[in-house]
């Protein structure tokens, strides 16, 4: 059973979910590698994400030989639906099952569909990178669990969409990235950035010097991992101001990750607040003005003249 509050945002609960998180995660991996192959490149990799659908994760239309086709998971009839614009319509079902045993059959399907597409068939932003193929393990879906993930991203996705709103520079769409699996929008100060220093496990140094190439501020939800067993949103900026963590944001419940560099904000305190867009909204928006403040940003010329806080 899924509970929410009276806003419809469902309880999430780490421990009871990550078996089925971690699994998904693997799913979408290799979805989103068929996109990212088939797709031209689009800066800042936006060209491999997926987004959140009525139904579930979507690819979104993706160009091929013979037309285009869309992947998508349906996470409220557990399946996996390949569409092509030539009306044609395989259907995967969703359950406990092995990553090669997933990914196996996802590429005879497409095989038999046309789509001659081959990718890097080993995950990103995993430890261990276990190669689809490999991986016989049998892992553990959960309807209910996969299900109120998926509500939740659907809540947080417009909230999101309207903070995106207020901003007139160049900004990302709202958008899910399969590596971290995570749901994200940034928004860039028009300004290079000096060369990106990080490392992510199993991705191209280049790709993440391209990834933070300009100056950003970023914020987004996050399932949580057994290091930090919450669900949660973040913030945080490219490159980062020494003064950017002591910055003072709403609500009182944000806290610094010394750690991460990031601000971070509880997914609970937002579902049990009587106001949870409300109470999102001023975390994004009083996290993205820490940044463009010890950042300098030129904000009159990247905001827009109306306000999206009204609601």
């Amino acid at each position: 059973m899924t509970f929410t509050n009276r806003n419809g945002w469902p309880e999430l609960n780490f421990e009871a979910y990550k078996d089925t998180i971690a699994t998904v995660q693997l799913w979408t991996q290799i979805v989103g590698k068929i996109r990212l192959r088939k797709m031209p490149w689009i800066n800042h990799s936006w060209h491999v994400t997926l987004k959140v659908s009525p139904l579930g994760l979507t690819t979104g239309s993706i160009p091929f030989e013979h037309g285009m086709f869309e992947i998508e998971f349906d996470f409220i009839n557990d399946l996996l639906v390949i569409t092509l614009s030539s009306g044609r319509i395989e259907r995967m079902d969703l359950c406990s099952r092995s990553v090669s045993d997933f990914y196996g059959e996802l590429m005879e399907k497409l095989e038999d569909l046309g789509v001659d597409v081959e990718i890097y068939a080993i995950p990103n932003e995993i430890v261990p990178a276990i190669p689809f193929e490999q991986d016989i393990i049998s892992r553990s879906y959960n309807h209910h669990q996969i299900n109120s993930f998926w509500q939740a991203l659907v809540s947080v996705n417009n909230v999101f969409t309207r903070f995106r709103a207020g901003f007139i520079g160049k900004c990302s769409p709202v958008h899910f990235f399969w590596g971290g699996f995570d749901l994200a929008v940034t928004r860039f100060s028009g300004k290079n950035a000096p060369k990106y220093p990080g490392t992510v496990p199993n991705i191209p140094a280049r790709v993440m010097q391209e990834a933070y190439s300009h100056e950003v501020s970023s914020c987004g939800f996050w399932p949580g991992s057994d290091q930090y067993p919450h669900a949660a949103f973040y913030s945080y900026c490219y490159p980062t101001p020494n003064d950017f963590g002591k910055q003072v944001v709403a609500p009182a419940n944000a806290f610094f990750s010394e750690e991460l560099g990031e601000f971070l904000l509880d997914y609970e305190v937002v579902c049990e607040s009587p106001d949870s867009p409300g109470v999102l909204l001023e975390f994004l928006q009083s996290t993205y003005e820490a940044a463009a403040k010890t950042a300098n940003w030129d904000r009159g010329s990247l905001e827009g003249n109306f306000s999206y806080l009204e609601r």
